[in-house]
């Protein structure tokens, strides 16, 4: 059976199709499909937007289809960025451009000065539309953010979120490692069960 990741991401989607490869699922990524355009995600919750995602494929494109959406939450900063964290640091400031690492982690440092509650979360929220029904699907991973950067593998925040129990930062680890424990991990694998038993 094909079903269609909605990504282009090859690091995510060759993670994905192995933790999946035992579902008898053909994983396509929106490549595959001739899916080029930039698929919305306006949504003000991690949920809607990857429910929206696998909702635009399917209506589009036809296939069954699942999509994530992950976002850090900071409780010293109200659960921010949140839904927000690939272009944080543009909400501060217009001129910053959305998706630069770099600068959401500058921007989120700063906003943490001065605080003693470090305490955050990775959340993936995956949406899968499957024979009709949609589904959601959670994995998190909670944490503290550092007050500097440590480690230079890994992307977005890596560098500065060190997941509980764990002396290294997600930057730290090798890709091994961090997909073991990894939020998008354990949503994906509540994902590949589901899919198992279908």
């Amino acid at each position: 059976m094909k079903i269609v990741f909605a990504t282009n991401n090859s690091h995510k989607l060759d993670e994905v199709r192995a933790i999946l490869r035992d579902t008898g699922m053909e994983v396509l990524s929106l490549n595959d499909i001739g899916c080029h355009e930039d698929i919305p995600e306006d949504a003000d919750t991690l949920e809607g937007n990857a429910m929206q995602k696998a909702r635009y494929v399917k209506e589009r494109y036809g296939y069954d289809c699942f999509a994530d959406d992950t976002g850090l939450e900071v409780n010293a900063l109200g659960g921010a960025p949140g839904v927000y964290s690939a272009r944080y640091a543009s909400l501060d400031n217009a001129a910053a451009a959305s998706h630069d690492s770099e600068a959401n982690m500058r921007c989120l440092l700063r906003n943490l000065e001065g605080k003693t509650d470090r305490t955050a979360r990775f959340r993936t929220v995956i949406a899968l539309i499957l024979q009709g029904e949609e589904h959601l699907f959670e994995g998190i991973v909670e944490g503290v953010i550092t007050t500097e950067r440590h480690g230079s593998d890994g992307f977005g925040y890596d560098p500065i979120f060190r997941p509980e129990g764990h002396s290294a930062t997600f930057a730290e680890m090798t890709a091994g490692e961090k997909n073991a424990i990894s939020h998008r991990g354990r949503a994906t694998a509540k994902l590949a069960g589901f899919l198992k038993d279908i």
